[in-house]
Parts: structure tokens; C-alpha cells; sequence
């Protein structure tokens, strides 16, 4: 039962999840408003799945004991980046905004689903 629950397992189902609500999503938006909303919700996964592999080296790398190589200018630096490379992919085409946050959200609800999983599991 305490393997189901470590830190790598849940990260690796968290990715899962992810995958699996960036796809979903996306078809939904596609089919219900069209590419412009499938590509921004597409896009906005592929931001939060960018996230999620930053967080999860970041906390992976805690433990190790190894000095940061210039850790703190990348974690200053990577929204800063994401929101300009978002930026002028938004500006430059037609995909939808509104899109692109709700993708951004598939961590928060990926997170979400995980934790309910982790409930669920630790009461059997």
C-alpha cells in the first residue's frame, strides 16, 4: 500500500491524468467551438504539462544534496519566458485565450483527481 502512495508513483499518475484530460479536453473543444479553441486548449496543456515536468524536477532535486546549477535563474526566468512565448503566439493567431487558461488548468484538475485517488486508496 505505501508504494501506491510514494512520490513517484503519484507523480507518475498525475502525468496520466494529465494526458489523458489534455486529450479529452481538447477533442471536447474542438468538436463543441472549433480549432481555434482545440489548438488553445491544446496549447494550454502542453503549458501545464511544461509545468508539471519543471515542478517535478524541482521537488525531485530537493533530496539529492546536489548544488543547484543555476536553478534559481531558470525558475525566474521560465514563466517569464512561457508568458512571452504564450504571448505572441496569441497575438500572431487566431487561436482563443479562453482556450489556452482552460488548458492551463489540466495540472489544478489532474491534482485534484489525484488526490481523491489518494483518499480513496488510503481508506482500503
Amino acid at each position: 500500500m505505501a508504494d501506491e502512495l510514494s512520490f513517484e508513483r503519484a507523480a507518475w499518475r498525475i502525468g496520466r491524468i494529465m494526458m489523458v484530460i489534455g486529450s479529452l479536453g481538447t477533442c471536447v473543444a474542438l468538436a463543441a467551438r472549433g480549432w481555434q479553441w482545440g489548438a488553445g486548449f491544446l496549447l494550454g496543456a502542453a503549458i501545464s504539462g511544461l509545468n508539471f515536468h519543471w515542478l517535478y524536477k524541482l521537488v525531485a532535486g530537493l533530496g539529492t544534496g546536489d548544488p543547484p546549477r543555476h536553478r534559481s535563474v531558470v525558475l525566474g526566468f521560465r514563466y517569464l519566458i512561457l508568458g512571452a512565448g504564450a504571448y505572441v503566439i496569441l497575438r500572431l493567431s487566431k487561436i482563443s485565450l479562453m482556450a489556452v487558461l482552460a488548458g492551463v488548468f489540466v495540472l489544478t484538475a489532474a491534482v485534484f483527481v489525484e488526490v481523491i485517488f489518494e483518499i480513496v486508496y488510503a481508506r482500503k
